[in-house]
């Protein structure tokens, strides 16, 4: 029997009860009031509307002026000769035909982002709940003609909506299909949240190790999950609800793996890639599971770490130690008693 049949023997009964306890526990799912009740309002600014409605070069040299934050951190003057000298490249690109038209079709299919306002808002709130000293970046969407999907510094976020625009729109990033996929709403506020992650996430930087970088993923999803309670996992991590599904139902296989390989204390790059990478598959696993398996493993081993030691967001997110996470996680696979 081939890898790839053994890895995909899940039952559709299974698969079944695993979409239908996902629904439930997303159908019953409730934020927290207390947390929600927090003095914080979120606004997010339309700058491709500002830019594309920009005449000449006196326009953008205002409105340079008028966002600091973007021009210094996002516009990079230090590129160009002067602020003159961007102020007339962006007229030339702005004026492009193919730039207006993008523009144009992220007016039509993204003119409204209500809700990810809302829950980008409500995400800060859930920040500021665990971690109160963290400040509320500004928030800026642009059309970035497919350069920069998100920029995301301690005070700024730009969101080049360009890239979330309908998965089956004419225009679409220069991606992989099985990554372009991904670049949807739902996904934008997980992956905006995942990655301001990285600033609570402590490492310790001498351990080169695959099990490091599986609890450093790990404790990443962990705290999306947490600022992020009633979002389904796939969205989180990437993955589609059968992606989900299938690698539940195969986790005792997938570890087997990892143990037998004896790939835990793996340090060569091109080996830990193949498990944290991105990738349509893991195909050293097989080539019909997701990719990046090893990190949806070490969000597993973080989440039993969680439950056996009722660590605290915070004392896992400053918990350096990825050898000490594993042990004290009590890890073992999903129907293995």
């Amino acid at each position: 029997m081939s890898k790839n049949t053994l890895f995909f023997r899940a039952t559709l009964s299974f698969i079944l009860l695993a979409f239908l306890s996902c629904n439930s526990n997303q159908d019953e799912c409730e934020l927290d009031e207390e947390i929600l009740a927090q003095d914080l309002n979120l606004k997010i600014t339309r700058l491709e509307d500002d830019f594309f409605s920009a005449k000449t070069k006196e326009d953008f040299l205002f409105l340079f002026e008028e966002h600091p934050e973007f021009t210094e951190e996002y516009l990079q003057p230090e590129l160009y000769a002067n602020l003159d000298s961007l102020a007339s490249s962006l007229l030339v690109v702005h004026q492009d035909s193919s730039m207006k038209d993008l523009y144009e079709a992220v007016k039509s299919k993204r003119g409204d982002i209500s809700e990810v306002n809302k829950n980008l808002e409500n995400a800060f709130k859930y920040i500021k709940h665990y971690y109160p000293e963290f400040e509320v970046p500004k928030v800026y969407t642009f059309v970035s003609g497919f350069n920069s999907d998100l920029f995301i510094t301690d005070d700024l976020i730009v969101i080049g909506i360009d890239y979330f625009l309908p998965t089956d729109h004419p225009f679409q990033p220069d991606l992989p299909r099985y990554m372009a996929e991904r670049y949807d709403l739902p996904y934008l506020v997980p992956m905006i949240v995942t990655a301001l992650s990285s600033r609570f996430n402590e490492v310790d930087l001498q351990d080169k190790s695959l099990l490091a970088e599986m609890i450093y993923y790990g404790k990443a999803y962990h705290f999306a999950k947490a600022v992020l309670p009633c979002t389904p996992e796939g969205l989180i991590i990437g993955y589609t609800d059968e992606q989900v599904a299938d690698s539940y139902s195969n986790e005792e296989y997938i570890w087997a793996h990892f143990v037998e390989n004896e790939l835990l204390y793996e340090t060569n790059p091109f080996e830990i890639q193949k498990y944290l990478g991105e990738a349509p598959s893991t195909d050293a696993i097989s080539t019909k599971a997701p990719g990046r398996l090893g990190r949806w493993l070490g969000w597993n081993i973080v989440d039993d770490y969680q439950i056996s030691q009722e660590a605290s967001l915070q004392d896992i997110m400053e918990e350096k130690d990825a050898e000490l996470i594993f042990r004290l996680s009590g890890y073992r696979p999903r129907g293995i008693e």
